[in-house]
């Protein structure tokens, strides 16, 4: 097993949307976030590494919102000089509904200029020059054209036999698909991709069947993918590296979350973080626990990066 990730910059792709949050008030707060741009900023806040760069990799419109939204980027420390300009898009929007600290979400992103981030192959192969490890989700995927799709795994494929690391998280969301056999054969041409896999349980098994984390495991290693984190919500990390042992990871207990918001790929970016610094998976999957912890304790996708920078900067 190698000690860590590709060296070269990180880059993240995926979309940015506007995000409305309650406020316990019955007001809603505005901020950026989205499920890749979650682990950029995570990986961020963890990384310190003079000379890497974390890249977001995406396309915004041309009006005052996107602009806000890429000096919020800009600000953050995310190189934006991979997010495409669209004239006649505009960024998408979601809320958060919570009861108790359980989240759902309503959607406006038929507009999204993101949703055009793979239409240009050329593009897509700069935005990647000079990165070592890229990082995409099955909500990538989904909001694609298909043949914007096919374009932007072609480019991953070349990009991993070129000694590139992938990093997917399915992150399966059947709203946003037309069928479940699209989703299950997209998500699975994703996996194929992928040296890393981060998916979680419950999902798997509702889409394809499986009975156990280890089944989900063997189905995706039998893919091709070296090294697989099942997560599963409070319950273990299920780590299936090639040549080594399974092994689980517990998570933290007594942990009371406020808003689950961003869990998900806040464990991502710890784990993430923790390989591109060349630490083991098993450390890996403790530090995505503990900065999802922390994360869950705040409200909305993205906690202050002084809420987890604490807890390991590389």
């Amino acid at each position: 097993m190698r000690n860590g990730l590709a060296s070269g910059d990180f880059a993240s792709i995926g979309e940015c949307m506007v995000e409305l949050s309650p406020t316990g008030d019955g007001l809603y707060r505005q901020g950026f976030a989205g499920d890749t741009l979650n682990t950029a900023w995570y990986v961020r806040a963890l990384t310190s590494q003079a000379g890497r760069k974390v890249r977001y990799v995406s396309a915004v419109g041309s009006d005052a919102l996107s602009d806000t939204m890429l000096g919020f980027l800009s600000d953050a420390g995310i190189d934006t000089g991979s997010i495409t300009r669209i004239a006649d898009r505009t960024v998408g929007l979601y809320l958060i509904t919570l009861v108790g600290a359980e989240r759902s979400f309503t959607y406006w992103r038929r507009d999204s200029a993101a949703r055009r981030l793979a239409s240009d192959r050329e593009r897509l192969k700069a935005a990647l020059d000079g990165v070592g490890t890229a990082y995409l989700s099955g909500i990538t995927l989904a909001i694609l054209e298909p043949e914007d799709r096919v374009r932007l795994l072609s480019v991953l494929t070349d990009f991993r036999r070129d000694g590139g690391e992938v990093v997917f998280d399915p992150n399966i969301r059947p709203r946003l698909w037309s069928d479940r056999e699209t989703m299950a054969r997209v998500t699975t041409d994703g996996y194929r991709v992928a040296t890393i896999a981060l998916p979680t349980f419950p999902d798997e098994a509702d889409v394809f069947g499986d009975a156990s984390p280890s089944d989900t495991a063997d189905r995706i290693a039998a893919l091709g993918v070296r090294e697989v984190a099942v997560k599963n919500g409070p319950d273990p990390v299920f780590l299936r590296v090639r040549g080594e042992p399974d092994t689980t990871i517990a998570a933290l207990t007594e942990v009371q979350p406020i808003d689950t918001t961003g869990a998900g790929d806040s464990f991502n970016g710890g784990y993430v973080a923790a390989r591109l610094a060349g630490r083991s998976p098993g450390e890996a999957a403790k530090l995505g626990h503990a900065v999802a912890a922390r994360v869950i304790r705040h409200r909305g996708a993205l906690a202050p990066f002084a809420s987890v920078a604490d807890l390991a900067v590389f």
